[in-house]
């Protein structure tokens, strides 16, 4: 069982930055892909980027690229979200979720977080 909780979100301007955290409860977080997605108001739920347990395979939508950095601290039982040169298209309520391997498809993710709303203004 694992229970994730995310923080960070909140209101920027375009270009500006923001660092997302997931942080996670459960024995078995140290183990796990995580990977954060996101849900704008009338879309469906999209991948944003995943990372492997140990840290080292990450993949990224192509629309991130570039531009965010997905990260965990095992330590910490935490993953992070670093987004720079952010877009009004980022807005969406961000989520991240838990699972056994670090895919895009969100079938494959077991345990979600409440989501933290990212608003980029123009």
């Amino acid at each position: 069982q694992v229970q994730l909780v995310e923080s960070g979100g909140g209101l920027v301007q375009t270009g500006g930055s923001l660092r997302l955290s997931c942080a996670a409860s459960g024995r078995t977080f140290s183990s796990s892909a995580m990977g954060w997605f996101r849900q704008a108001p009338g879309k469906e739920r999209e991948f944003v980027a995943t990372i492997s347990w140990g840290g080292e395979t990450t993949y990224y939508a192509d629309s991130v690229k570039g531009r965010f950095t997905i990260s965990r601290d095992n330590a910490k039982n935490t993953v992070y979200l670093q987004m720079n040169s952010l877009k009004p298209e980022d807005t969406a309520a961000y989520y991240c979720a838990a699972g056994p391997v670090p895919l895009r498809d969100q079938k494959e993710y077991r345990y979600w977080g409440q989501g933290t709303q990212v608003t980029v203004s123009s």
